[in-house]
C-alpha cells in the first residue's frame, strides 16, 4: 500500500508547496507555516499553566491567522513582524502582532517567505493603497472622527497604505474634494460617512474634464461611519467600521455601473438607487422619526403599504430581462464566472481606452435628456396606481434589505421592481416580511425587470418625494440611463456583490 506522505495528511499544510519552502523556525520551540487559507503559528510558549504550576491538558500550541487577516510582515534588525487584524468579536478586529527573533542563519530565507507570506495575503488585491480619506464630522451622529481614529486608522497604518485625510466643511464639499483631485495621486477615496458622501465624490470626479479617466483610476469606497451604510453592506459585506477598514485594505477594483440622471437641465450621477412613491416616501418622509433608528424606514413602508397609497405617473423603461427566469439565468452566468486561483480583476470599458483625451470626458447620453423626444424604442405607458418604482443598482439597500437581489456590480443594467399601490393589505404586510426573509424576489405581486434605461413623469401631485441615493431631488420628471462600468470601487470577490444573490 502506499505511503502517504507528512505533508498530504497535514491540514495546516498546503501540499501543491514543499513543506521546506513554507515553514520558517523562529527559534527552538516555534515556527511559521503558510497553511492552505491561514498563516499556522506553532509555539510551545502558547501552553498555558494552572493553578498549580501545571500544563494545562486543553492548552493549544497553534494560531491559525486568515490570510486575509494578515496585514504586513516585515524583517526588522533582529525580528520579524508580523501585523493582523485580530477578532475580538463578531462586528471588531484590532490591530494585533507576532513577532519572533530570527537568526542570522534563517535571515535570507525569513525574506523569501516573507514574500511569499505577502502574496498569500493579498492575492490580487494592490498593496499599500494610496487612500483620501473624507471624514464627515455629523456622520454616525457626530461619531465618524472616533470611529476612524479607532477603528480604521490603525488597519491602514499596520497596512502601511499611505493616507491623507480631510474633513468635509459642509453639503457638497466632498464634490469639490473630488473634482479637483489629482487622479494619479490616490488609488482609492474613503467617505468615512454615510451613502451620502460617496454620491458626492462620484458626482465631484464626473465633474472633472477627463473624469471617464478619474472613475476608471479611482476607486471610491465607504467606510461605514452614517446612518445608510449600504454601499459597505454590498461591497464589504459588513457594516463595521474596522471590518470594512480591513475589506479595504484588502479590497480588488472592480468596475461599478453608474447612472445618469437627467431632471430640467441638470445631470448629476446615481450609484446606489433611484425611487419614487412608498420606498422614497418611507425614507425621506420620515425624518422626524430619525430617533427609529432604520425602524423608521420599515413603520413608513407599513404605514403606506397598508393605507393603499398610489403614486400615479407616466412610465417609459428600456428593459433588457423581462421575466424573472432570464434574471436568475442572466445571475448565475455571472456567479459561476471566477475560474479558481485566477485573476478576479474585472477591467472596466473604459479602464484601457487610449489615451485620447476627447474620450476622456464623461459618456454622451446614448438616450438623450428628458428633455428630448422618448427613445423610439420605448413607449410611455400610464401607470396610475402604482405604489412604489424602485430602481437599484446593489442588492442591499440597508444592513437587513436586500431589494435587489439580482442586482450585479457591472452588467450595465439596474435592476428594478414595481409594486401596485391597491394590493390587498394581508399582501402587503407579507411584501414587508418578505425582505427579512429573502423571498420579496419570488412575490407574483412584485414585478421585477432589469432595464438599461427609463423615464417617468409623477401626475396628478402638486408635491411628492424622488430619492436619489437616499438625497430628496424636486418632485418633477427624470430620466436615468446607465454607463457600464463607469464607476471604479472596491469589492471582496472582484465581481459580486456580498448580498445573498437569486437561486
Amino acid at each position: 500500500m502506499a505511503s502517504t506522505s507528512s505533508v498530504d495528511s497535514d491540514p495546516f499544510v498546503d501540499p501543491s508547496v514543499n513543506v521546506d519552502e513554507v515553514t520558517l523556525n523562529v527559534g527552538r520551540n516555534a515556527s511559521l507555516t503558510l497553511g492552505t487559507e491561514s498563516l499556522i503559528v506553532l509555539d510551545e510558549g502558547f501552553r498555558t499553566t494552572n493553578c498549580c504550576g501545571l500544563l494545562s491538558r486543553k492548552s493549544k500550541t497553534t494560531r491559525a491567522i486568515s490570510f486575509f487577516n494578515v496585514l504586513w510582515a516585515e524583517l526588522s534588525t533582529l525580528n520579524i513582524v508580523i501585523h493582523y487584524a485580530q477578532t475580538t468579536s463578531k462586528t471588531t478586529v484590532r490591530v494585533a502582532q507576532v513577532r519572533y527573533l530570527i537568526e542570522k542563519p534563517e535571515r535570507a530565507f525569513a525574506v523569501t517567505w516573507i514574500s511569499r507570506l505577502l502574496d498569500r495575503a493579498y492575492g490580487n488585491s494592490q498593496r499599500n493603497k494610496r487612500i483620501k480619506v473624507l471624514i464627515n464630522p455629523f456622520g454616525g451622529k457626530g461619531s465618524a472622527q472616533k470611529w476612524y481614529t479607532r477603528d480604521i486608522e490603525p488597519i491602514f497604518t499596520a497596512a502601511q497604505c499611505r493616507i491623507d485625510v480631510e474633513r468635509t466643511q459642509y453639503g457638497g464639499h466632498a464634490i469639490e474634494i473630488a473634482e479637483n483631485i489629482n487622479p494619479d495621486a490616490y488609488d482609492v477615496i474613503a467617505s468615512c460617512s454615510g451613502d451620502g458622501l460617496p454620491h458626492e465624490v462620484f458626482n465631484g470626479l464626473a465633474k472633472k474634464s477627463d473624469a471617464k479617466a478619474a472613475l476608471s483610476k479611482i476607486a471610491v469606497v465607504q467606510l461605514p461611519c452614517g446612518s445608510g451604510n449600504a454601499m459597505s453592506c454590498n461591497l464589504n459585506g459588513t457594516d463595521s467600521p474596522s471590518l470594512a477598514a480591513l475589506c479595504v485594505v484588502k479590497g480588488i477594483r472592480t468596475p461599478l455601473d453608474l447612472v445618469s440622471i437627467t431632471q430640467g437641465n441638470r445631470r448629476t450621477i446615481s450609484f446606489l438607487s433611484q425611487s419614487i412613491g412608498i420606498v422614497a416616501e418611507s425614507d425621506l418622509a420620515t425624518e422626524n422619526l430619525r430617533w427609529m433608528g432604520s425602524a423608521r424606514f420599515t413603520y413608513g413602508f407599513l404605514v403606506r403599504l397598508l393605507g393603499k397609497t398610489v403614486y400615479p405617473c407616466d412610465l417609459a423603461v428600456k428593459v433588457e430581462a423581462a421575466t424573472k427566469e432570464e434574471i436568475r439565468e442572466h445571475y448565475r452566468a455571472e456567479f459561476i464566472n471566477q475560474v479558481p486561483n485566477a485573476p478576479t480583476h474585472r477591467v472596466s470599458a473604459f479602464e484601457n481606452m487610449p489615451n485620447n483625451h476627447d474620450d476622456d470626458r464623461l459618456p454622451d447620453l446614448r438616450f438623450g435628456s428628458v428633455n428630448d423626444p422618448l427613445p423610439v424604442d420605448w413607449s410611455l405607458v400610464p401607470y396610475d396606481k402604482l405604489g412604489s418604482f424602485y430602481a437599484g443598482n446593489m442588492g442591499y439597500m440597508a444592513a437587513d434589505a436586500n431589494f435587489f437581489p439580482a442586482a450585479l456590480p457591472s452588467d450595465g443594467c439596474l435592476d428594478v421592481f414595481t409594486i401596485d399601490g391597491d394590493i390587498r393589505r394581508v399582501a402587503a404586510i407579507q411584501t414587508m416580511l418578505a425582505i427579512e426573509k429573502g423571498t420579496f424576489f419570488d412575490m407574483p405581486h412584485v414585478h421585477y425587470r432589469k432595464i438599461s434605461g427609463y423615464r417617468i413623469i409623477p401626475k396628478n401631485q402638486q408635491d411628492g418625494y424622488i430619492s436619489i441615493d437616499g438625497e430628496r431631488v424636486p418632485f418633477e420628471p427624470f430620466q436615468a440611463e446607465v454607463h457600464e462600468g463607469l464607476g471604479t470601487v472596491l469589492s471582496k470577490s472582484g465581481h459580486l456583490y456580498e448580498a445573498e444573490g437569486v437561486s
